[in-house]
């Protein structure tokens, strides 16, 4: 029974964010309005057959924009654990395996950084840099989450380099690089492949609340974060924005962490 309601979640999962996911590739080449066109005679149009999801104050089209807000911010949230993740496993993976004083100063910098809340840590980066520019919050965030990817890979791979394949790998000859990314790194997906879904989800509501507070992403470029925080201003008037921008949210977020739960049932081997 377990295991089937493991192999439910993961597959629900895979299917919500799927579908997301056609959908924002979608709206990358094709949206039913220009998200940006103005229409002052279809201004608050609730949903219809013409706008799903009405249409905002200035009469734009309010599933279009969703879909273009959709892809910035499921783009930053995926290019932020590409780059945190890819630095952090790096970091984690030498320093988990060799150990040493070099392990010890970086965990130590990991531990001051995590020791400060990563949205706030983000926010100064990205003041530093200047709001507005997708690339700039994708660094900003992508170099805060570094450290707990590494502090992840780095107990991952110091609980396994010293099992027996790892040492008959030592003794036939490897280098070790072989034995870091042919020999552990695939025995520690069950670990990383859940962190990298939280990572996204949790860079997706870092992006969000950024753009809501104006120093993330902001016009032309779309992003939910940014549509809730005009939503609010408009809500009583057009609770419809707030609902359908919010809901993409939650969607997103609610499928990978399925996704992530699923992986995590399957690394305790329920049956």
């Amino acid at each position: 029974m377990k295991k089937r309601r493991k192999n439910t979640m993961l597959r629900v999962g895979l299917i919500l964010t799927g579908l997301l996911a056609a959908l924002i590739l979608l709206g990358c080449f094709w949206t039913p309005y220009d998200p940006e066109a103005m229409d002052a005679a279809a201004k608050f149009l609730p949903p219809c057959l013409a706008h799903p999801m009405g249409t905002d104050s200035f009469g734009r089209d309010i599933f279009s924009r969703v879909l273009k807000g959709a892809g910035t911010t499921f783009g930053i949230a995926l290019s932020t654990v590409a780059m945190g993740g890819a630095l952090g496993i790096l970091i984690g993976a030498v320093t988990g395996y060799f150990g040493g004083v070099v392990d010890d100063i970086l965990m130590r910098l990991g531990d001051v950084i995590t020791a400060f809340p990563s949205i706030l840590l983000a926010l100064v980066v990205i003041s530093l840099m200047g709001p507005g520019k997708k690339s700039n919050v994708v660094l900003a965030l992508g170099l805060v989450f570094i450290p707990s990817f590494a502090r992840v890979t780095r107990t991952a791979y110091a609980s396994l380099r010293d099992v027996n394949y790892v040492q008959s790998a030592r003794l036939m000859g490897a280098s070790h690089s072989r034995i870091l990314w042919l020999h552990i790194l695939p025995n520690t997906r069950q670990v990383l492949l859940p962190a990298l879904t939280i990572g996204f989800n949790n860079a997706a509501l870092a992006e969000a609340s950024m753009s809501y507070l104006c120093i993330g992403v902001t016009p032309p470029d779309a992003s939910l974060g940014y549509m809730l925080s005009e939503a609010q201003g408009v809500f009583q008037r057009a609770p419809w924005y707030a609902l359908s921008t919010g809901l993409t949210l939650v969607s997103i977020i609610f499928g990978v962490g399925l996704i992530g739960q699923g992986l995590q049932r399957e690394k305790g081997g329920e049956v």
